[in-house]
């Protein structure tokens, strides 16, 4: 039998789940109204990976890459599928919402003991020699899941400064070019978006579980949750680490580069799912409740972002979301948000970037 994604999801009616029917029905008119403005294949007519688009020319691509489908999403309450609009089951590119699984990866950790404090230097887990420097031997896990730890060095041929001056959501470097190397900081003192660096803990937590990260997520998290088997975890062609004799590969947090985290929007809803529930699924505990409230403690560099989780402190990033709402986020836009006061999961795919707070002020409107 064919694996569909989110199969056996149990569905019902708007009303049935305290939502508006035709609340609903215009949110989802309004997201195919305000498609994403990014074209189907990534590969422009340059010649150039949209993903790479403002880096230099010899910025190479170094995973798959796929051509993408067209808008669609999953509003879920009460665990219940309320709605739902155009193709939900495609495996398609997620780009960085694959930080927050990275998050949750992290807790596992955490919650293993692999991990014994967020605040302990990565250097003293002894996992290779890339926080020996005198620069980054005080970077702690804190720092990597906060985007503030100012790594310095090159990954898989990239080096850190190609994320230099990278303006998402929020920086304090004005508007330098994006790859304009600067002088760095201390560990903790500046929070930047960099792909380079996030990929860095990819690596560390590899080394942490000893196994690759899609192995480790399909069985501790996406199969016990009911996902089903479609989805996949690109690695770069030459992001490949020896751990205990094996040669393994060392997945990316996004697709900046190609290749990421390549899955349904069924799936992914129930991931997020999983977070509004604070880590419980059923009578089976995923991850801790203690580590879902330090994905979502807000990082005092910006208080719109928590571990690898965009948060709406103040109603900052999203105006007409509640405080309290947190999402993962992708380029193209991908989005799971999530309201864990309402049991509201919404996943959309393919919007405009600048349409998000118009579409979920749909949705919150059509709870009440």
């Amino acid at each position: 039998m064919e694996d569909v994604p989110g199969a056996d999801w149990p569905t019902c009616a708007p009303a049935e789940v305290g939502l508006a029917a035709d609340g609903l029905a215009n949110a989802a008119e309004y997201h195919r109204a305000h498609e994403s403005r990014w074209p189907r294949d990534f590969i422009t007519s340059s010649g150039r990976y949209i993903g790479v688009e403002d880096e230099p020319m010899d910025s190479e691509v170094l995973g798959p890459v796929r051509a993408r489908g067209g808008p669609n999403g999953v509003i879920v309450r009460h665990g219940h599928l309320a709605a739902e609009w155009g193709n939900t089951s495609r495996a398609d590119m997620t780009f960085s919402v694959a930080k927050s699984y990275l998050a949750v990866l992290a807790g596992v950790a955490v919650d293993r003991g692999l991990i014994r404090h967020l605040d302990d230097p990565v250097r003293s887990y002894a996992l290779d020699d890339g926080f020996d420097s005198p620069h980054n031997r005080d970077i702690t896990w804190r720092h990597l899941l906060q985007q503030t730890s100012e790594w310095q060095g090159t990954l898989w041929g990239k080096p850190d400064s190609i994320d230099h001056n990278r303006d998402v959501g929020k920086s304090e470097l004005g508007y330098a070019k994006k790859g304009t190397p600067r002088a760095l900081r201390a560990p903790g003192t500046l929070w930047e978006y960099n792909d380079v660096r996030v990929n860095r803990l990819s690596l560390a937590l590899v080394h942490v579980f000893r196994e690759p990260l899609d192995v480790v997520l399909r069985r501790e998290v996406m199969d016990p949750i009911g996902a089903s088997s479609t989805w996949e975890w690109q690695p770069y062609r030459n992001a490949w680490v020896d751990v205990d004799g094996r040669r393994i590969p060392s997945v990316p947090g996004g697709s900046h580069w190609g290749g990421g985290l390549w899955m349904s929007t069924r799936d992914h809803a129930r991931f997020g799912l999983l977070v509004a529930r604070g880590g419980q699924w059923g009578d089976r505990r995923i991850v801790s409740q203690a580590w879902i409230d330090e994905i979502r403690r807000p990082c005092p560099l910006n208080p719109q972002y928590g571990l690898l989780w965009w948060l709406n402190t103040n109603r900052t990033s999203l105006p007409s979301a509640p405080a309290s709402s947190l999402s993962a986020r992708g380029a193209g836009s991908n989005v799971i948000w999530i309201d864990p006061d309402a049991d509201l999961v919404v996943v959309v795919r393919w919007i405009d970037k600048a349409s998000l707070d118009g579409f979920l002020k749909l949705v919150v409107e059509s709870a009440g």
